[in-house]
């Protein structure tokens, strides 16, 4: 049996701890390694519609993926990065392994990150006061009119602009990219005939909710030929 000084064994223990120090370390690296393995950066495509796709990771926007209709395009899936075109592909697949690989190497340019949804209704609705004054239609409660002849109405919805034409025969609501391009939209709506080509049996047939001030007092004052159904004002 070796014998050891007491000088000896300090060393010897002053090495053991250095040791497990140094397997400790190593062991906690490489469970920080195994989790960077197994937790990889997730990418989220969310589908915009079937030609428009937005590419996540977490929570952030890195790029969007859409199609280039043009004829004579070969390569028609657009990789589109603060609105910019920065590369094409002849299938989707290809430009989503574009974006994942040049993120993970630093080389996706950034994507300038949407403003959250902050504002308020009134503050939507003061947008679409402003557009409709350049336009110089009057915004009502009830809608955008253009000479008392309502036109539509326009809103947001979860931070998406909507436009919905009153000449619509199912009243939808259409997707638009912001105040101004709703507004414009009821710009292009063909104004319906005046109050004098338009007569009151016609008023009669129109929903109650759409009629217009003008129209409500002609109604009133309209007086029907003698068999004809009275006006019943609810």
């Amino acid at each position: 049996m070796t014998y050891k000084t007491p000088a000896q064994q300090a060393i010897f223990a002053s090495f053991a701890v250095d040791e497990q120090t140094i397997t400790q370390a190593e062991q906690e690296q490489h469970i920080t390694q195994q989790g960077e393995v197994v937790a990889p950066e997730e990418f989220t495509v969310i589908e915009i519609s079937c030609y428009d796709y937005e590419i996540y990771v977490g929570d952030k926007l890195i790029a969007s993926i859409t199609y280039d209709h043009d004829e004579f395009i070969t390569q028609r899936w657009v990789i589109i990065v603060n609105s910019t075109e920065e590369h094409r592909a002849d299938t989707w697949a290809k430009c989503h392994n574009h974006i994942v690989w040049h993120y993970k190497q630093g080389t996706l340019p950034v994507q300038k990150q949407k403003i959250p949804a902050t504002t308020t209704g009134n503050e939507f609705m003061a947008q679409i006061a402003l557009e409709c004054e350049k336009f110089g239609f009057e915004l009502k409660e009830d809608g955008i009119y253009q000479n008392d002849k309502k036109l539509g109405s326009a809103g947001c919805t979860d931070g998406r602009w909507w436009v919905n034409r009153a000449s619509s025969e199912h009243q939808q609501q259409v997707p638009c990219d912001s105040a101004f391009d709703a507004v414009w939209s009821l710009s292009m709506v063909e104004v319906l005939p005046s109050l004098d080509t338009r007569s009151c049996e016609e008023l009669l047939d129109k929903p109650f909710d759409q009629l217009t001030s003008e129209e409500w007092k002609r109604l009133m004052e309209y007086q029907p030929a003698s068999g004809s159904t009275e006006l019943a004002v609810a």
